[in-house]
């Protein structure tokens, strides 16, 4: 998968960079294996919403295309978006990927968190 650094954003569409979210390479690599199943979508949206037992929680989906005011930021051949609103919340975030039995999966190391539940799937700020 590959990204050509030529194309133009869609109208309204921001450029980041990793002072607003890092993959790291375990996550880039799973997030790239895992866009390629997905035929129609070629972006992973992170966010955050209300919820959780911390008061925000994390939001990744795929996503077909991105949105006006969304920042776009690229590791690769992997396009990450982020809404300006989410943006506020995930400065400075990893997010990284293991593929261990036990507590494997995507985490986020954020460092706006004053605290998050055990499972790291919520946070507050």
């Amino acid at each position: 998968m590959t990204v050509d650094s030529k194309v133009e954003l869609p109208e309204g569409v921001r450029e980041g960079d990793e002072r607003l979210i890092k993959l790291t390479e375990p996550a880039s690599d799973k997030v790239a294996a895992l866009l390629a199943k997905e035929a129609d979508n070629a972006f992973l949206r992170l966010g955050i919403s209300g919820g959780g037992c911390n008061g925000l929680s994390y939001k990744m989906k795929f996503a077909p295309d991105a949105r006006k005011g969304d920042i776009l930021v690229r590791f690769g051949g992997v396009k990450v978006i982020v809404d300006s609103k989410s943006a506020l919340y995930l400065k400075g975030t990893q997010l990284d990927y293991s593929d261990a039995l036990i507590s494997g999966g995507f985490k986020f190391s954020n460092p706006n968190a004053t605290s998050s539940c055990s499972c790291g799937e919520s946070f507050s700020v």
